[in-house]
Formats: C-alpha cells, sequence, structure tokens
C-alpha cells in the first residue's frame, strides 16, 4: 500500500461532509473535503485511516450488528439472505454482511472509483458490483440484479448529502422482495417531521401505508466531526411489506 498523510485544519465548526482535509500522497499534496469520495477512494487506506481510526465512524458494524441481532431474534438465517448493498463504497459494509454469514452481496454505487477501491482493498465480498445511478437503472442491470432475487438491503451512510435521494432510495428498495430485510442508516435531524430531504415524509408515508415494517431502531454516534462533535445517527431495521409507488415520491418534503 503507497504511503500517505493528511493534516486535519483546526476549526470551530465543520459542517458534515464539507469538513477540509489536507492529504499528501506520491509526494503531492491537495486539500479535500471529506464527501469528495472519487479522490479519497483512489488513495488506498485513507478512507479508513481517516472516518474509521480517526473519526471512529461506527456505522458499519452497528447497522450490520443490528440486523444480525434482528435476524436471531426472529430466528431468520443469514445464509438465506441476498444482500443488495446499496451506496457499496469500497466494500466496509459487504464485508460486514458476509461476516454475518450472508450468502450472497451486490454492490451498486454511482462512483467508479469507489468499485475499483472495493475490488482492490476487499476482492471477493462482492459476488457483482454495478456502478450505476439507481435512478436510471438501465434495464438489463436490473433484470440481472432481479435473477438473483434479492431480499436484503442495506444502505450504510449514505442517505442524505446529495448522496443517494429518496428516488434511489426507493429503486433500491423496489429491487428486493416482499418480506425482505431491510438495513439502513440515516442522521437523526433527516428523520424530523418536514424535513428538507424528503426522508422523514417518505419513511413515514412507507410505515403509515403498511409498505415497511420497522422492527428495530438505535440511536447512536455515527463519527465525529472534525471539530470534535459527535454525529448521531438512526440504525433502522426492517423488513418489507410492498414496493413503494412512484405517487409517494412526488412532492416529498
Amino acid at each position: 500500500m503507497d504511503n500517505f498523510s493528511f493534516i486535519l485544519p483546526e476549526v470551530d465548526k465543520a459542517d458534515q461532509g464539507k469538513e477540509k482535509i489536507i492529504v499528501t500522497y506520491k509526494g503531492k499534496t491537495k486539500e479535500l473535503v471529506t464527501h469528495d469520495y472519487p479522490a479519497i477512494y483512489s488513495i488506498p487506506g485513507l478512507y479508513e485511516n481517516l472516518f474509521y481510526d480517526t473519526l471512529n465512524c461506527q456505522s458499519p458494524k452497528v447497522v450490520c450488528g443490528l440486523l444480525g441481532e434482528v435476524l436471531k431474534e426472529k430466528d431468520a438465517s443469514p445464509d438465506e439472505l441476498v444482500a443488495l448493498d446499496v451506496g457499496a463504497g469500497n466494500g466496509m459494509v459487504g464485508e460486514e454482511l458476509a461476516g454475518l454469514g450472508v450468502d450472497k452481496v451486490l454492490g451498486v454505487d454511482i462512483i467508479e472509483e469507489a468499485a475499483e477501491a472495493a475490488h482492490r482493498d476487499r476482492p471477493g465480498v462482492y459476488d457483482a458490483y454495478y456502478v450505476q445511478d439507481l435512478t436510471d437503472l438501465p434495464g438489463e442491470v436490473e433484470d440481472e440484479i432481479n435473477e438473483e432475487n434479492p431480499n436484503c438491503l442495506s444502505i450504510v451512510a449514505a442517505l442524505g448529502f446529495d448522496d443517494i435521494p429518496p428516488q434511489a432510495f426507493a429503486s433500491g428498495y423496489n429491487l428486493i422482495t416482499d418480506k425482505g430485510w431491510v438495513a439502513f442508516n440515516i442522521k437523526d435531524e433527516f428523520l424530523q417531521k418536514n424535513h428538507p430531504s424528503g426522508f422523514s415524509d417518505l419513511i413515514n408515508r412507507m410505515v403509515d401505508d403498511d409498505l415497511l415494517e420497522i422492527m428495530e431502531q438505535k440511536h447512536y454516534q455515527h463519527r465525529l466531526c472534525l471539530d470534535g462533535t459527535p454525529l448521531n445517527y438512526y440504525a433502522v431495521v426492517g423488513r418489507k411489506q410492498g414496493d413503494i409507488p412512484n405517487q409517494m415520491l412526488s412532492g416529498l418534503q
């Protein structure tokens, strides 16, 4: 693995996703922001060192751990699951799912560098990895995913912040079978009523219309901000009861 180093500038307040880091790699120094994922994934080891070792990100373990607990409570076997890991990144969630004993893991991410990093850092974790925009999924890719009959959806640290919008969440959700398992996390403020991200309204409508049964949720510290303040999220595990209709996505606020 190539050597790199980074500096976290002192800040009074840092907005999530806009935090700046100064990275030196292969003799070149440049400034990045924490949600500049293509550049971060391109440097082997930087993502893990920054978010997990330095900023203490817990989400893959917390979300997949909660899924494992619920599966055990419901006497459901992980080896019967085919997981669709949306916003798969460099494979940290896929690795956790494989560790649970999930039979097959399919990855989807819109960033080419994420797929390259997953293959580089965690070869063999994904049975297939698709670089696609879920809001504009080609028919042949949809057919290929459907042939695998995915019955579990995971989305970790990817909802909101212009990463995965409600429409992409719905597309991934609709790809898994009814009664399939759903495990995701989301920043706590995004679940406040009428939040502009649209996720609060969407999830409430899904529950009210019996499209999603929430089995368990947990409030926890996702990671630290660069200024040392905690970023708190909810981990949610549920079961799909039905597809999200297009009309449910209109007028979200």
